[in-house]
């Protein structure tokens, strides 16, 4: 969605990079292209003059003329105005002391309040909550059939009374919502109320019905992230007539420019809270306003990709991987390599998860082309295999490939550039694994080349020792070059082929207190 904005942002800084100080013309020049990134972005004009002003006024500043890296220092400051204009900080839900807590969904028609309360169930399910789906939305066609489907999907029960398609009163219906989960214990009741095609006075005043019926402890004003500044005005209607304590952001997967995400929380002082994000029930999560900045500036949004994968990955089967590249639970083996890219595809698209990345979104064409059938293809080859195939690849020859390639459907040099790739991946990951580095760096602990620490036994001297002169003077001169020699081949100066103890050695140098963590 803030695709362009990213690109534009990222044109501006690299202007900036290998000045040593920032004239009042290189100020002026950032804060310009700044302005036409943002307008481009559809972001409400009062809100651009705001953050524009912001930027100049910090760059001027102390913080910049005295800063090593100018650039940089643009690049920070532009991130925190962008956190500001996004709402701070991350507002969360309130929950009753007593009761069950009331959530209303508020909306036009369109933006995907109905789909949007299941979402709302389901991540309140995980958070240990027990939640109620309310179908007051009695107007739209299908409505009250398509919450109970979602509520279905995603394992919540639906209050549906009343059967919609004009019949029925939805505050009557909100009303009962109130002792249906009082008396089987429901803490949070979602209700998902009607939307019209425009804003006017009968939704209006029934979405003020419905709040006065239910005195929800949080309403929620579902928005449309695609339709720009249509999104300001509609939510200012709404905060004027029914009013709410939180936006809701869906589409945000759209292609649209995403004007509406950086202008609502500046003008309407209410806080983006929640953001949906893709088609599937688990696309929806909190509004981090830091991460959204990070993810316009193209800094990435590692802390959401974590989380993610805390909750998706199994931990037990991990943890066998691991023992395995470390080579202490037998050999990683295709069989793991096929359950680890499952576990990874749970994640979502791997574009989605690419994305997330710091620094991607130079790639971002590559990751827009990505053929998420990609890894079909690599686990229908995989699955070809014979069980002892998985297990040692290495006795995968010519006619087994054939025959692997014809049980997949794909061609014999797609067998082979599996097969490749996975011992090169393999191998990589051993690497990291046992020594937690870089491959092929030498005299490093765990990698190519790298030793262990600890007693080095020296190496004997080849061959028979050199003769001594029967003259004293010469043999002194002889032995004291030997002993030199021996020296200068070894650090410590320890010819005599002895055990050596480097860590006693090392201690022995008496270097200062905080140099011993060179040594760890």
């Amino acid at each position: 969605m803030f695709a362009t904005l990213s690109d534009r942002l990222a044109d501006t800084f690299k202007n900036l990079r290998g000045k040593g100080r920032l004239s009042e013309a290189d100020i002026d020049a950032t804060a310009r292209e700044i302005r036409i990134a943002l307008l481009e972005a559809d972001v409400a004009l009062p809100v651009v003059k705001e953050f524009v002003g912001a930027v100049k006024d910090r760059a001027r500043g102390e913080e910049v003329s005295g800063a090593l890296n100018p650039a940089q220092q643009i690049v920070k400051i532009v991130n925190e105005e962008l956190v500001t204009i996004l709402g701070g900080e991350t507002r969360r839900l309130r929950f009753a002391k007593t009761g069950p807590t009331v959530i209303m969904l508020a909306g036009l028609q369109g933006a995907g309040k109905t789909t949007l309360a299941a979402k709302l169930a389901l991540w309140l399910k995980e958070q240990g909550k027990s939640p109620l789906l309310v179908a007051a939305d009695l107007q739209r066609p299908n409505a009250v059939k398509q919450l109970e489907v979602n509520g279905e999907r995603v394992g919540v029960p639906v209050f549906a009374p009343e059967p919609g398609n004009g019949v029925g009163d939805p505050v009557s219906v909100a009303r009962a919502s109130l002792e249906e989960a009082k008396r089987k214990l429901y803490d949070v009741i979602i209700v998902d109320t009607a939307g019209r095609l425009g804003v006017d006075s009968e939704l209006m005043q029934q979405a003020s019905d419905i709040r006065d019926a239910v005195q929800p402890d949080e309403v929620l004003f579902v928005v449309d992230a695609m339709i720009g500044q249509d999104a300001v005005s509609t939510a200012q209607a709404f905060l004027d007539g029914v009013g709410y304590d939180g936006v809701v952001l869906t589409k945000l997967d759209g292609d649209a420019r995403g004007g509406a995400a950086l202008s609502i929380a500046s003008l309407t002082g209410k806080p983006v809270m929640f953001a949906s994000n893709g088609e599937k029930m688990t696309d929806f999560d909190l509004f981090h306003p830091d991460r959204m900045a990070s993810r316009i500036l193209d800094m990435g949004d590692v802390m959401t990709l974590i989380e993610q994968a805390e909750k998706t990955f199994d931990s037990e089967q991990a943890m066998k991987a691991a023992e395995k590249l470390s080579g202490r639970g037998g050999e990683f083996t295709l069989d793991d390599f096929l359950e680890q890219m499952q576990q990874v595809r749970k994640l979502g698209s791997m574009s989605k998860i690419m994305g997330m990345l710091p620094g991607m979104g130079q790639f971002r064409d590559q990751l827009e082309n990505f053929d998420e059938r990609e890894i079909d293809r690599i686990q229908a080859v995989i699955q070809s295999m014979t069980p002892a195939e998985r297990d040692n690849p290495k006795m995968i020859d010519g006619s087994r490939r054939s025959r692997i390639a014809k049980g997949s459907g794909r061609q014999v040099s797609d067998v082979n550039s599996l097969v490749d790739r996975f011992f090169e991946a393999r191998k990589m990951m051993m690497q990291f694994a046992r020594g937690g580095g870089m491959p092929g760096l030498p005299g490093m602990p765990g990698m190519a080349g790298g030793g262990k620490r600890g007693k080095v036994k020296a190496q004997p001297k080849k061959g028979k020792g050199a003769k001594r002169s029967g003259n004293p003077a010469k043999a002194a001169q002889q032995a004291a070059a030997e002993k030199e020699k021996a020296a200068s081949a070894n650090p410590f100066g320890n010819p005599d082929g002895e055990e050596m103890d480097y860590e006693k050695a090392a201690a022995a140098l008496d270097l200062p207190q905080d140099f011993s963590k060179f040594l760890k």
